[in-house]
């Protein structure tokens, strides 16, 4: 795992090149940065970069990858999102649920659990490490959860999104940004969603006006304030019976 400089990166060795997780932002200077630290891990070329969702801090330098010939492999609404937002660097591998990649002896299985950060949102599971990124699906208490209702997130999702994520046999959860967490934590950060949505569902039924709903929502004991830029799609999706 390679931190700093935008989000997490992660790089898989195998006999037959790299495969890596997210490009970080946008820069040649970062670029460059992220070349010398992944050719100390292996001078190995990299075959592919699995994009985990459109954001700048993951997709930054999606266009360098390309021009240096790797392939990139993200959820099908990661293109989308791109697209909408007038970004280039758009993956050249798309799936819809679910994409196994192999390389040298190598599995690594690519998922859409769900919307939840957003809609295009790739959860990668490395089966023989125990070890699972999952993006911004799983976020440090600063910033806090952000659902990128624009690109296709949903808090009322996430939950269940996060569900799906347990299912998987692993140890090791990479998130976003920060360290290396526990399943434990993943179950933990999933009941905390659960606790602000059901919290905010209910002061919806109650008739709490949108321009007092963050106001009366309460998080201290979570640990972190929920990012709600814009609260007209978050209380019509709060809304949905």
């Amino acid at each position: 795992m390679i931190s700093g400089a935008g989000a997490n990166t992660e790089v898989r060795v195998t006999n037959d090149g790299l495969i890596v997780v997210d490009g970080k932002l946008p820069g040649d200077e970062i670029y460059t940065a992220l070349m010398a630290q992944i050719k100390a891990i292996s001078t190995q070329p990299i075959r592919y970069l699995i994009v985990t969702q459109y954001h700048a801090d993951h997709a930054g330098n999606n266009e360098k990858f390309l021009a240096a010939g790797v392939q990139l492999i993200a959820q099908k609404n990661l293109n989308i999102n791109l697209t909408r937002t007038a970004a280039k660097g758009l993956a050249t591998i798309t799936y819809d649920r679910e994409y196994t990649l192999q390389l040298g002896g190598v599995e690594v299985r690519l998922f859409h659990a769900g919307n939840a950060h957003t809609s295009g949102d790739t959860m990668v599971y490395f089966p023989d490490l125990k070890v699972v990124t999952v993006s911004d699906d799983v976020t440090p208490p600063m910033p806090g959860p952000l659902a990128d209702y624009a690109g296709g997130g949903s808090f009322r999702d996430w939950p269940q999104t996060l569900d799906n994520v347990l299912k998987l046999d692993f140890d090791t959860a990479i998130p976003g940004n920060g360290p290396p967490i526990s399943k434990l934590e993943v179950k933990t950060f999933r009941d905390q969603i659960a606790t602000f949505v059901s919290r905010a569902q209910a002061a919806i039924r109650k008739g709490v006006p949108k321009d007092q709903l963050m106001s009366q929502l309460n998080t201290d004991d979570l640990g972190w304030k929920a990012r709600v830029p814009n609260v007209d799609p978050f209380y019509a999706d709060l809304e949905k019976p």
